[in-house]
């Protein structure tokens, strides 16, 4: 199954277009980046304070399992210090959205690596073991640092 090809540009992502018309994508990426940058819905005692959007994805109203949700609790660790913490907390999120590719049987295993290269920014390194091979992706996120909570 295709889906729109969307690919990486530094801090954003786009749709990928060849000759005036959307490119599909058959391979990993696209399905990893929503995985991982789509906002997952979750429990009110989840949020940080003062948050009050549970947020979550409109299409999850749509699925073919009910209680099947996509994203990542990833856009709850956009106002924490830069701590070590933080970092087991971005691969334990990450991990946690990129757990159907191994129920689905798509890959063996997921791993993802976290960092703090410098103050404004995290660095994700996920790495998936499919029968054919290994693939990696890397993507940095951009960190607010000012609105890290105290």
């Amino acid at each position: 199954m295709s889906d729109i090809a969307l690919r990486y540009c530094g801090q954003s992502f786009d749709v990928r277009v060849s000759k005036n018309d959307l490119e599909l994508d058959d391979g990993l990426e696209t399905s990893v980046i929503i995985s991982l940058f789509t906002e997952k819905r979750v429990r009110p005692d989840e949020l940080p304070f003062p948050e009050t959007d549970r947020s979550g994805f409109w299409g999850d109203m749509f699925a073919d399992i009910e209680g099947d949700e996509i994203g990542s609790k990833l856009w709850l660790l956009r106002r924490e210090k830069q701590t070590s913490e933080t970092l087991v907390r971005y691969e334990e999120y990450s991990k946690e959205a990129l757990q159907w590719l191994i129920d689905d049987g798509i890959a063996a295993t997921v791993g993802v690596v976290a960092s703090f290269p410098n103050r404004e920014q995290v660095d994700l390194l996920v790495t998936i073991q499919k029968p054919q091979g290994k693939v990696s992706f890397k993507y940095s996120i951009t960190w607010d640092a000012e609105k890290a909570r105290g």
